[in-house]
């Protein structure tokens, strides 16, 4: 729901102020518009779609591409767990990591290999609150804090995975370090980046709870707000970006020839020097801060608009399906 809330307010207000958006196109009729845009999201909305998967995504928000991939991951963690249910402890941890090494070294199934092996690593954590982790892995247990601190160190590296290439060539192959690495990439694999970005992702969340003074930061009341607007934050960065994003970095000094035919106001409107070094421009971080308050803000009113009330009537909805309990007879004593 607030996938359509946002999209919709999108599509109707770039359709009625006429905004440049650098890519986009705006139908001759609002009509038009709407149908579109229900055409396009009730497909998009399917998320076993063989047509044209990213038609939708293409036409108003590039980034929720990703939501029916997810959507796809949740379906396969609720199935396993279904088949799983049953099993014993060692068969269960065993088929959850065949289940990823399926996903990721057979299939070109990186992002089910994504939530099953958050799938393993919520198991794990449930069995170690229980003193019930495998053997081999509990003769490790004096050594945990180390042991992730490098796992921790060597996600970051990979984390950072070369993964843009104008002219569509090898990028790996051309990049420090990583020429070696990318002979690590599987065969079914078909983008290279999201094999090292599922270990990346993989490290990460198994390492941070097990390393106290990083656990401490991201449970700090600041990473508690992002994460209750992450919904919403990832749903809005991409408009702001459009909107406000494009028309700030013209204006500090940031030109692209589409900037000189649609937007020639904001070129050099208000030029910032270009010092420092590459991404760190006073240039580039003076627009951040207006961007980045702006996109803060735009997120809360998603999140508390669209986002809370869509969970509130989902768990609404579910429980009018439910049954009513019949009250449990009197016992005689």
């Amino acid at each position: 729901m607030p996938v359509i809330a946002v999209t919709f307010l999108w599509m109707s207000q770039r359709h009625c102020t006429k905004i440049w958006v650098d890519g986009s196109k705006i139908k001759d009729t609002y009509r038009e518009e709407v149908r579109t845009w229900y055409y396009t999201f009730k497909n998009y909305s399917f998320v076993f779609l063989t047509g044209n998967l990213y038609e939708f995504t293409t036409l108003y928000h590039p980034h929720t591409w990703s939501i029916p991939i997810e959507f796809k991951g949740s379906i396969i963690v609720y199935t396993a767990l279904s088949a799983l249910s049953r099993s014993t402890k060692n068969a269960r941890l065993c088929c959850e990591a065949g289940l990823i090494f399926y996903f990721l070294y057979i299939v070109d199934g990186w992002y089910g290999a994504l939530f099953m092996s958050g799938m393993l690593l919520c198991d794990l954590d449930l069995l170690a609150n229980d003193d019930q982790l495998p053997r081999f892995l509990s003769m490790l247990e004096d050594f945990k804090e180390l042991i992730f601190f490098h796992l921790f160190l060597v996600a970051l590296y990979l984390g950072g995975v070369p993964s843009f290439e104008n002219h569509g060539n090898d990028l790996l192959s051309k990049s420090p370090g990583w020429r070696w690495l990318s002979h690590l990439k599987p065969q079914a694999v078909f983008d290279a980046k999201w094999f090292f970005l599922f270990w990346a992702a993989f490290l990460i969340v198994a390492s941070i709870p097990r390393l106290p003074w990083l656990k401490q930061f991201f449970e700090t009341r600041f990473c508690q707000y992002l994460a209750r607007i992450s919904y919403a934050l990832y749903l809005m960065h991409g408009p702001i970006m459009w909107i406000l994003g494009d028309r700030l970095y013209a204006a500090v000094g940031f030109t692209r020839g589409t900037y000189k035919e649609h937007i020639p106001q904001w070129v050099d409107a208000f030029p910032i020097p270009m010092t420092g070094p590459m991404g760190l421009e006073l240039a580039f971080w003076v627009p951040q801060v207006v961007i980045l308050t702006v996109t803060l803000y735009a997120a809360e009113m998603v999140t508390k608009l669209f986002d809370e009330p869509s969970v509130g009537f989902s768990n609404w909805l579910y429980r009018k399906t439910i049954a009513p309990q019949s009250a449990s007879p009197s016992r005689n004593t």
